[in-house]
Order: structure tokens, then C-alpha cells, then sequence
């Protein structure tokens, strides 16, 4: 159960209750040895009970157990509130048991706070928003309450009809941030959305990829069914998943799609159902039906709102700021994201402001210049001055950055595997990035995803050109070396990020080889079909021919066409044996060669190879009709021309051609395939 969140305005000073008091003195020992302070703080003082002084209070321990006791020996000096958010801040980050230990001395909440806690964050809102995956409010904010309310009132406009509310406006302006903020309202969520809130991050995508976000939102949508379904394995298929779980299981629910960039896109979420999206482009719902409202955000702050947000992050008044502040703000050209860059460098050396304005005014970063919609003229410089701060360690880590996938939210255990470190050893590394606003942070528990910004991502692309390919080998033998001969099985953390990406980095790394040995092997085509369906796989293909056909495009095709052909029967379950399925390809085929080899080494498994392949003039127009369950009897014609089986599906099958036995023991739980 949540609490309701502190509530501020006011200046008087209470104590806290002599009954909390104990249970956190009775529990500091286990609180102590376990928690990680850096965003149990960024709770607090969100909830405003914890100041950024008290936070670098902490942060200048020496140890991980000295700064949990400097948090708590500050809480026992506060009030009430700052207990409450202690409580909640455990719970949003996965230290339920010690949550446990603490709730039976949270102090009473009086009825006026619980009134005023209607306007906005309550308890209720905070359960909402953290599970639909809305994205937290930043350290450092600064309302835009016109903009704000502009979503809302959007929002109100679709009532209880299908329909579509756009944020637009260019990059770094403050969408994603203005519209997880209109949604931190307790009557907008309880009278509009009582279905929840469902937020996904889309970015650019290929229809691949879309398929790999579909899938893994319909995978969260249905986490507490009894039944368990196999991921959707195209497009459409994933679009009636969706369809369905919106319309009987999250009626009365908002969709958020983050960063969308292209109108086709939408056509796999346009299901009837409420979507509130955010884009570069105000056209993108041309392509759908409904209702369409939109709201802009403007290309830049308000002047006054970049010095609110410096003032923020160096705790002064605006009154108080150094005469450069003036000018700093305006060579940030109004960006949200560049102000916030150099408003954490500033935090952290408050005398540099002269610096720092000198770096952009001299304009001597080289520019990005992809899109006109990226304000690449102070976002390179703002990047480069933050990179230029890391000590010479971090700048390594950082540079390894530059390959990761666009768009995607990369577990621990990757980055854990790429430089060969425990976990703890990564998140703290990876916590001086997100301090300094140079990677951001998905929280899910004790869960822990991390990615950048696309714009920071094409700076360091740009920046570290040269040494791409050298960074995609590392990750690759990384992986190599973690791994040897195994693969990755899907209870493992990284598991989806390597049969997504791995050959992604083989292909960045030019490694031949490697990336054809991997693609051209049945055992890795069988278990990434088995999680995703063989279309990213086509796709991979397709997307890698130029490395693949360095030396002859024979073998790639011979797979290509393999999956193309045979993807309807890789779709059903139980999953065929794609061992028997390459036994019915031509013999001249790299995928007959290896099925073949398989079969041969094989015990206990019986297969069946086309003897007379070479009378068809069409093989590929042979429908393969397997059993779908158990095969129970099995029998051949005298002639051996002929065989028929029976089994649980309740059929009888039968075929002829002739057969010849690669194998000769018969499993009678195994279904024979063709």
C-alpha cells in the first residue's frame, strides 16, 4: 500500500513521532547494510521533505553503509512527511521487505493533507503512473503549468470516445516531461482513465523493431493472467492482441505512445481505444481515424524559466545569479535538455560559470547535422563540455556507450558483461552518468535499464566514429567470453537484448565470420524464432547482406528463403523441429546440410528425408502439415513407400514420395515432422 505523498507550503517546523522514530532506530541496522541511497534521494526531494545540501551531505560518504546512515540520521531530525516518503521511496524502489519493516510506524495522515492531496499526487496517482511505466518527475523541475494544462484540457476533450491528443514540437523542448506531468492529476486519471495509463517509448522504428515493442507491451498487459500467451509474431497479429487487451481487460484506459516519427506507426495502435502520443511531426495522425486534438510545445523556454531551472540546480535565487547567467541561458537557445546539462555542471563547480559560457560562445564542437529538427548547435557543445568532465575512466565507459541500439533500454547485465564487473561496480558507474544528465534511467524495483537520449546518442556516434567497429568487436568478444558456446535462455536478464542485437554488433564490428556463423546456424535460428518469430530474422538478413555475401550470397539466401517459406509452421506450437523442417529443403541447400547433420548426430529422434525431392518441379509449393501434439503410432508399407501415423491431435496422416531413415530410434513422444 502507498502513502500519500508530503505535502508542501508550509514553513512549520514539527517533530516526528516518537513511535517512527523507534521503528527507524529499531531497523537502521538492516536499512543501513541494504539501501542504495542515490534514488531513494531523488524521491525525497521530488517530495520536497529532502534538501539538494543534505543531499550532497550524503553523496560525500565514503562507502555505500556511511551514506545510508547519513540519510537516516537526517530523516530523524525532520518531521513526519519525511518518514512517509522515506516509506514510499523504498516501496518505488524495490525494497518492499524493508518498506515492511518501517509500515506499521507510519504516522497517521491528518484529514487536511489527505483533501489537498486530491489536486494532484496521491497515493492513488503515484500506484497508476508507476505501474503504466509513465516516466518519473526530474530532480530539477520547473513547471510550465499553461502547457500543462493545455494537455489536460485535451485530454478532456476526447471524454469517453476513441481518439487521439498530439504533443508536438522539436526535439529537447520538454514533451515527454509535459506530458507525464498532465497526467499527475487524481481526478483527470480517477474520472477519465479509471483503466490505467499504459506508457511505451516507440522512437524510430522499422517494422522489426515496432514488432519487438509491440510484443513486449502486450508481455506487460498481460502479467497477471493465469494463462501465459506466446508473444504475437507479426504486426497484425500483435495488433488484435492489443485490440482485445484494451477493450476487455483496460477499458477506459490511456495509451501514451513516447516519440513517435512515423505516421505508419500509429496504424498498429489505432484500435479504438484513447492515445495520447508525443512527435516531432504535427502530420503523423493523418495517417489514422478519430478524434484529433493537438497541443504544441514550443521550440524553447521562456527566458525566466532557464534561469528558474540554473537557479534550481545551483540552490540560489534567481536574484542571486551571476551576471553570465544571462547570457548562458541565451546560448542555450531556450532547450531544456542543454540548460539541464549545464545546470548539473554547475552544481557540481559553481565557480565555472564564465567557463562554461566561454565553451559556447567559442562554438569549437563539431556539429551533428542530421535533421533540421535537432538543436544540434548548443546540444553538441552542452555534450561535450559535460563529457570533458568525466575523469579519464568514466570518459572510457562513456565512449563505450556510443554502440548501443537506439531507442532501446539496455539491462545491467549487458553493460555488467561488457566490462566485465559485478553489478554493484556498473550501477555506480552508470549513476555518475545519470547525475550528470548524460544517460537516463528506467527504474522498474530492483530492475535497472538504462539508455540515451537519441541526441546524445548521435553525439558520441559522431564523435567516436572512428572507433565504432573497434567498439562493437569488444562488446561481441565480451559476449564471447561470457558465454563461450552456450546461449542466452529467456529467464536471464539480458537475454532479449542479445538475440535482438547481437548480430547488430557483429555486423557494426565487420566480423564476417562471426556473424555468419551465427546466422547461418540452426541452433540459434530454432531459439530466437522460438522467443520472436522468424520476421526479425528476415529482416537481419536483409538489413546484413553486405557483410553476409562478402564471399557469395548462396548461403544467406538458402536461409532467407528457408524462414520466408516456413513461417507459418515456425509460428505454431508446439514449436516444429526445424531439424526435420531442413530435411525438406533442396540438397544442394547450406540448411539441408546442417539439418542433415544434425539428424546424424542424433539419438533417440527419428527424421524422414525426401528421397525423390528432384521429381518436383516445385518443391516449395509442398504444404507441410505436422502433427500438433504427441505422435503415439507410427507405420511404414511393406514397400516402405508409404507411412502412416496417429497421435493426440485426433488425426490420421499419411504420405508417400519414399522415405529414407537417417535415424532408426523412434521417440514415441516426439512429433514427426515433414
Amino acid at each position: 500500500m502507498f502513502y500519500p505523498a508530503p505535502e508542501g507550503g508550509s514553513n512549520r517546523k514539527r517533530n516526528m513521532d516518537v513511535k517512527s522514530r523507534n521503528y527507524l532506530l529499531m531497523n537502521r541496522q538492516a536499512l543501513e547494510k541494504d539501501i542504495k541511497t542515490s534514488y531513494i534521494m531523488d524521491r525525497m526531494i521530488s517530495d520536497e521533505v529532502l534538501t539538494l545540501q543534505e543531499e550532497e551531505r550524503v553523496k560525500q560518504q565514503n562507502t555505500q553503509k556511511e551514506r545510508a546512515a547519513m540519510l537516516i540520521n537526517i530523516i530523524l531530525t525532520k518531521d513526519n512527511n519525511s518518514y512517509r516518503s522515506f516509506y514510499n521511496a523504498l516501496l518505488h524502489e524495490g525494497y518492499r521487505d524493508l518498506a515492511a519493516l518501517l509500515q506499521d510506524g507510519i504516522p497517521a495522515v491528518s484529514s487536511g493533507n489527505r483533501k489537498s492531496s486530491m489536486d494532484g499526487m496521491t497515493s492513488y496517482v503515484k500506484t497508476v503512473l508507476c505501474e503504466g511505466g509513465v516516466p518519473q518527475r526530474p530532480v530539477v523541475f520547473v513547471t510550465r503549468p499553461k502547457l500543462v494544462d493545455a494537455i489536460k484540457k485535451k485530454l478532456y476533450c476526447l471524454g469517453s470516445d476513441p481518439g487521439w491528443v498530439t504533443v508536438y514540437g522539436m526535439a529537447g523542448c520538454g514533451k515527454t516531461v509535459l506530458t507525464a506531468e498532465a497526467l499527475r492529476d487524481h481526478q483527470l486519471l480517477e474520472d477519465y482513465f479509471p483503466g490505467g495509463v499504459h506508457w511505451i517509448s516507440v522512437g524510430k522504428q522499422d517494422k522489426a523493431g515496432l514488432l519487438i515493442k509491440l510484443q513486449n507491451l502486450c508481455s506487460r498487459l498481460e502479467h497477471d493472467l493465469t494463462l501465459s500467451q506466446r508473444s504475437p509474431l507479426n504486426i497484425e497479429e500483435a495488433k488484435d492482441r492489443l485490440r482485445l487487451l484494451m477493450l476487455r481487460k483496460y477499458p477506459r484506459s490511456l495509451l501514451v505512445l513516447d516519440d513517435i516519427w512515423d505516421s505508419w506507426v500509429l496504424k498498429a495502435f489505432d484500435n479504438q481505444c484513447q492515445v495520447l502520443i508525443t512527435s516531432r511531426d504535427r502530420s503523423v495522425t493523418d495517417a489514422v481515424a478519430g478524434n484529433k486534438f493537438e497541443v504544441h510545445v514550443e521550440s524553447g523556454l521562456a527566458h525566466e524559466k532557464g534561469l528558474e531551472i540554473l537557479s534550481l540546480f545551483v540552490n540560489m535565487k534567481i536574484s542571486e545569479l551571476p551576471e553570465q547567467a544571462n547570457s548562458l541561458v541565451r546560448e542555450c537557445k531556450g532547450s531544456p535538455l542543454v540548460i539541464s546539462l549545464i545546470g548539473a555542471l554547475l552544481r557540481d563547480f559553481p565557480s565555472r560559470w564564465e567557463y562554461y559560457l566561454r565553451q559556447l560562445q567559442n562554438k569549437q564542437f563539431k556539429r551533428i547535422r542530421k535533421s533540421s529538427s535537432y538543436d544540434y548547435e548548443a546540444l553538441d557543445e552542452a555534450m561535450s563540455i559535460s563529457v570533458e568532465q568525466l575523469n579519464d575512466n568514466y570518459k572510457d565507459y562513456y565512449r563505450d556507450l556510443s554502440i548501443l541500439p537506439k531507442d532501446v533500454k539496455v539491462p545491467t547485465k549487458v553493460l555488467c558483461i561488457l566490462w566485465d564487473m559485478e553489478t554493484e561496480e556498473v550501477e555506480d558507474i552508470l549513476q555518475e552518468f545519470v547525475n550528470k544528465s548524460l544517460l537516463f534511467c528506467d527504474r522498474n524495483g530492483k530492475s535497472f535499464h538504462y539508455y540515451l537520449h537519441d541526441l546524445q546518442l548521435d553525439f558520441l556516434t559522431e564523435k567516436n566514429r572512428n572507433q565504432l567497429q573497434e567498439l562493437h568487436r569488444n562488446i561481441v568478444n565480451q559476449y564471447k567470453k561470457y558465454y563461450k558456446l552456450k546461449m542466452p535462455v529467456p529467464s536471464q536478464e539480458d537475454c532479449m537484448y542479445w538475440y535482438n542485437f547481437l548480430a547488430y554488433h557483429m555486423a557494426g564490428a565487420n566480423m564476417q565470420q562471426e556473424l555468419r556463423d551465427l546466422m547461418f546456424s540452426l541452433d540459434w535460428i530454432k531459439a530466437k524464432t522460438e522467443l520472436v518469430g522468424p520476421a526479425h530474422l528476415i529482416h537481419e538478413y536483409v538489413e546484413y547482406s553486405s557483410v553476409l555475401d562478402q564471399k557469395d550470397s548462396t548461403v544467406r539466401e538458402n536461409f532467407q528463403e528457408f524462414l520466408s517459406l516456413n513461417g507459418h509452421l515456425l509460428g505454431r506450437q508446439p514449436f516444429p523441429d526445424i531439424i526435420q523442417l531442413g530435411l525438406c529443403q533442396p540438397e544442394t541447400s547450406e540448411v539441408y546440410q546442417q539439418a542433415k547433420l544434425h539428424a546424424q548426430r542424433e539419438t533417440g529422434t527419428f527424421y524422414l528425408e525426401w528421397m525423390n525431392k528432384k521429381s518436383l518441379k516445385n518443391l516449395y509449393r509442398l504444404v507441410v502439415r505436422p502433427h500438433r501434439d504427441a505422435v503415439y503410432h507410427a507405420c511404414f508399407s511393406k514397400d516402405r513407400q508409404r507411412i502412416a501415423s496417429c497421435g493426440a491431435d485426433k488425426t490420421l496422416q499419411s504420405a508417400c514420395r519414399g522415405v529414407s531413415q537417417l535415424s532408426r530410434e523412434l521417440a514415441i513422444s516426439q512429433p514427426v515432422t515433414w
